[in-house]
């Protein structure tokens, strides 16, 4: 089983907490890296976070939820052997794993439903990587 790692900022932490009930009723093991709470903080330093443990292991995989995805997926690629993708629907979603291996996904909160959220965190914990015509890509990052 792979390890998760989840995080989020203020905007998304009512999301990440969504994704957190959804986890544990599919009896999927996580880590929440934080915040406890809505109080405002920078997102930056919760992407860092889950990035540095996803960079450890290769079976490791990141959730980082913010309002848009846009600043966590910034943040998260700054690290090697970190692919985060921001995932907008479930084509990007599904590509994001077959294609580019992708160990992180970010959602933005305030531009997706719950529902396709937890749809995508499905689709993103459930396919693997082609391989393949792509292995000569992915290592190209």
């Amino acid at each position: 089983m792979k390890k998760i790692f989840i995080s989020s900022d203020h905007a998304g932490f009512k999301l990440k907490e969504s994704i957190k009930d959804y986890l544990k009723n599919k009896k999927v093991k996580f880590e929440d890296l934080g915040p406890k709470d809505d109080s405002s903080v920078d997102y930056p330093d919760y992407a860092h976070k889950v990035a540095k443990k996803v960079k450890l292991n290769k079976r490791y995989i990141g959730i980082l939820v913010c309002g848009s995805g846009t600043g966590m997926n910034i943040a998260a690629n700054k690290h090697k052997n970190v692919r985060a993708a921001q995932c907008f629907n479930l084509k990007s979603t599904k590509l994001s794993r077959l294609h580019n291996d992708a160990n992180i996904i970010t959602l933005g909160s305030r531009l997706i439903s719950k529902k396709n959220a937890l749809k995508f965190i499905g689709i993103f914990l459930n396919t693997k990587f082609d391989g393949g015509r792509h292995i000569k890509r992915v290592k190209k990052i």
